[in-house]
């Protein structure tokens, strides 16, 4: 078994009217992700997936974009990203995943999944820097949300593992009430997606104050998932 990480799929196939093809680096890319994945993944292993894994607006009309993940090789751990407006209470994609049998799926939403000694833990995050309350109360609920799964690994005697989707940290950019859960519990790896294009030269990919810090966002990982154990 081995765990893999990748994020911001950003899949249309239920025609959602959001090509990512027209971009750069995204050409055939969801034949370039099939393929990557299928000689990469077994069935036995795990994937978190970091966010923005389909365009659609709905639970019902994310339907092509799951089955079609759904289907890949591997047990998918998904994090809700800023574009997952698909994303609905965990009771009812539960219930959703269940009625269209789509058992390799699970979501990460206030608590964690067991790795042989790791714990798989995170959320969304949020924007550090705004001066919108709304902004500031989203941020709050999302630490909130991060140290329920944190510290529930913690509880239960696993290594912490964080994935988030928005970067905790980004070119001079620090989101200290993030860093804050991370360094309270002594996390010591976090995977997260978000950045694409231009903007992953801002990206931190490395040790940087004791944790490790690695972008798994689709096109810059080439489509290819990134294998963490």
């Amino acid at each position: 078994m081995a765990l893999y990480a990748l994020g911001d799929l950003h899949l249309s196939l239920g025609g959602s009217g959001k090509p990512m093809d027209v971009f750069e680096g995204w050409k055939d890319y969801v034949k370039l992700l099939e393929s990557n994945w299928k000689s990469t993944v077994d069935d036995g292993d795990t994937v978190v997936l970091v966010g923005d894994l389909s365009w659609a607006m709905g639970l019902q009309d994310a339907f092509e974009d799951l089955k079609f993940v759904n289907g890949l090789p591997g047990k998918k751990i998904i994090i809700k990203g800023n574009h997952d407006y698909w994303w609905s209470t965990a009771a009812k994609m539960n219930n959703y995943f269940e009625e269209c049998g789509f058992s390799t799926l699970s979501i990460l939403h206030n608590n964690f999944y067991r790795y042989e000694k790791f714990g798989i833990c995170g959320t969304r995050g949020w924007i550090s820097i705004s001066d919108e309350p709304q902004d500031e109360k989203v941020l709050k609920r999302e630490v909130q949300r991060l140290e329920v799964s944190v510290k529930a690994t913690a509880q239960d005697g696993l290594e912490p593992i964080a994935f988030l989707h928005y970067p905790p940290v980004y070119g001079s950019s620090y989101n200290c009430d993030i860093l804050d859960i991370l360094y309270k519990y002594q996390v010591r790896r976090c995977y997260y997606g978000h950045i694409h294009g231009n903007g992953i030269k801002n990206a931190v990919n490395g040790l940087l104050n004791h944790i490790d810090f690695r972008l798994v966002s689709g096109d810059f990982l080439c489509f290819m998932p990134k294998k963490i154990e």
